[in-house]
């Protein structure tokens, strides 16, 4: 049975906008971002959602507002988990931040006691990565911040809509960067990203930047940038955010079912759920030890699957080019070459995920 590893969420509905769109002729940040960004913001629960043409612009931009407002300087220190996409921590480095990466606990998430250990007279922030849509363990991120002055920024890109503690991911914290990349629990059909935030100062700045530093169209009160969003991808996003919810539990269902399939099996891991939370399962990652195997396995069945990610960030050529020291982090190093991720969409079948749980079954002879 053929399984794609992700799917986006395509309709009528969606065709029809972006042809609403093209007939309207305004292509960028035009009434249907307006739309999304405040439909986005009170979806969120927060005051300002600001578009970007992808999340590692919309981060960047966000960065060079906090040096504007002097809470990021050059040499600052911020500490993020290793284990997640390694945009994750490029625009902190483009902004002149030294990067601190700390390993993670079992459930992938960064680990708060790590962050505490990682703290030196340098660091200012941090940046909690709530990986595969699992939330990380807030309460705790936000004591060792508050408890040592420290920012904290939310990582979303792979979160969209998960809550902790009844609080949507990206508005627990002073700001948060979403994406719409389109494997993304809400894609725009091509790279998109935003920043959340309560903070006027701040979101106003980040508007500014992403379009040349304009107060209005002929007047530019800063050196900004073109990393606008537009039309169409905003007229998709607002529809697909208006279905996130209802996908996103097609999602939890499949890794129930998932979970019933496969729990118990001698050799594999299942990802644990942190209590309190509602996880979004941007993707179900198993560990198992010959993961390369069972993936080329999985494959000759018609099973797609996905490793995310096979290199820790603080193992990336470029880091080891940028830093002297690197740090040893045990658990994310263990995990990368045991981790394999799932086909889930909001959408999936219960007997894809049946076949692709019967698959793996026969290959561990379980």
């Amino acid at each position: 049975m053929k399984t794609p590893l992700s799917k986006p969420y395509v309709t009528q509905e969606i065709k029809d906008a972006v042809l609403r769109v093209i007939d309207g002729g305004n292509f960028i940040l035009g009434k249907e971002c307006e739309a999304f960004e405040k439909e986005m913001a009170a979806h969120t629960g927060v005051k300002h959602c600001v578009l970007s043409c992808n999340w590692t612009a919309a981060m960047y931009l966000f960065c060079l507002a906090l040096k504007k407002t002097g809470k990021l300087r050059e040499g600052d220190e911020v500490i993020i988990p290793s284990h997640t996409a390694f945009p994750s921590c490029e625009p902190f480095i483009h902004a002149g931040a030294v990067v601190k990466f700390v390993d993670i606990d079992d459930t992938y998430t960064v680990d708060p006691a790590l962050i505490e250990k990682a703290i030196t007279k340098r660091s200012v922030g941090i940046l909690p990565v709530h990986i595969y849509g699992q939330p990380c363990n807030m309460d705790r991120i936000k004591a060792v911040a508050m408890a040592n002055g420290l920012w904290v920024i939310e990582d979303c890109a792979q979160a969209q809509g998960a809550k902790y503690k009844g609080a949507r991911v990206g508005s627990m914290t002073m700001a948060a960067g979403f994406s719409f990349f389109p494997s993304k629990n809400l894609t725009v059909f091509g790279d998109g990203g935003a920043i959340t935030t309560n903070d006027d100062q701040l979101a106003e700045l980040v508007r500014k930047l992403r379009n040349h530093g304009k107060r209005d169209k002929f007047t530019n009160d800063m050196i900004g940038f073109n990393l606008r969003f537009n039309e169409i991808n905003a007229a998709i996003g607002r529809i697909q955010l208006r279905e996130l919810d209802r996908l996103n539990q097609g999602r939890r269902d499949a890794v129930a079912l998932y979970r019933k399939l496969l729990g118990g099996i001698k050799g594999l891991v299942l990802p644990p759920e942190r209590p309190g939370c509602e996880p979004v399962y941007h993707m179900f990652v198993i560990q198992v030890n010959n993961r390369d195997k069972l993936a080329k396995f999985l494959a000759e069945k018609g099973v797609s699957t996905g490793i995310h990610y096979p290199i820790a960030c603080h193992q990336q050529p470029a880091i080891k080019s940028l830093y002297k020291s690197i740090p040893s982090l045990p658990m994310t190093e263990f995990v990368v070459g045991r981790i394999l991720s799932l086909p889930i969409y909001g959408e999936i079948l219960p007997e894809q995920v049946t076949f692709t749980c019967d698959c793996i079954k026969e290959f561990l002879k379980a």
